[in-house]
Order: structure tokens, then sequence, then C-alpha cells
């Protein structure tokens, strides 16, 4: 769904994207991949603590990789996976929340 949903975006501004799977350290994935910058999004304060510190054992772990904040626009950060999910578990419409291919995708999922 990443690749689905971004694919076209990074093509329009002449950009590349790549959508990896690891069980291992991210660090360890983001170097393997040749990447040097993780990008992490922001809602709110609690999402600030929790992440300063992950990007603080990661540095420690790895200094070359750098880890860039994102903070999200008001207008989605109310928005969690677990409220999409279980909005769309008990037959919500979640269109207003997600992408359009990634709400079919839950549709067809929870359907039955």
């Amino acid at each position: 769904m990443v690749r689905e949903v971004f694919a076209p975006i990074a093509a329009h501004v002449g950009c590349e994207i790549d959508c990896v799977t690891f069980n291992d350290l991210t660090v360890t994935a983001a170097q393997r991949a040749g990447a040097t910058i993780l990008i992490r999004g922001l809602r709110d304060g609690t999402d600030l603590d929790y992440e300063m510190q992950i990007a603080g054992m990661n540095q420690t772990l790895m200094p070359e990789v750098y880890t860039v904040f994102l903070p999200a626009s008001a207008t989605v950060r109310p928005i969690t996976a677990t409220l999409v999910r279980q909005i769309a578990g008990m037959g919500g419409d979640v269109s207003h929340f997600v992408p359009k291919a990634v709400a079919a995708r839950l549709k067809t999922k929870f359907a039955g």
C-alpha cells in the first residue's frame, strides 16, 4: 500500500521511493539500504518524547544515521492507526482518514 500511495507522488516530483521490510534494528536496516536519514512523524508531545528516546538510542548505535522529525498538520493529528482499524473493523467509513486505496483494502479486510 505504501508503494501504491506514494510511488505516483515520488514520480511526480522526480524522486525514487523504496519500501523494505526488516526484522532487525531500524538503523541496521537503514545502513543496509544506504540510507542516512530516518524521517519520523510527530502528532503531539507524547510522540516527541517517545521518538526522542528512539532517536537518541539510534544515534548512539549508528551516529551516521540521522533522525528528522516532521510534525503532523492539525487536520491529521488526531488520526491513529488503532482508531482507523477500530472504525473499519466496526464497518465505519475511514475514507476521511486514509488514502482511497487503503480505505478499500480495509473495507475488504473487515468485510463479512
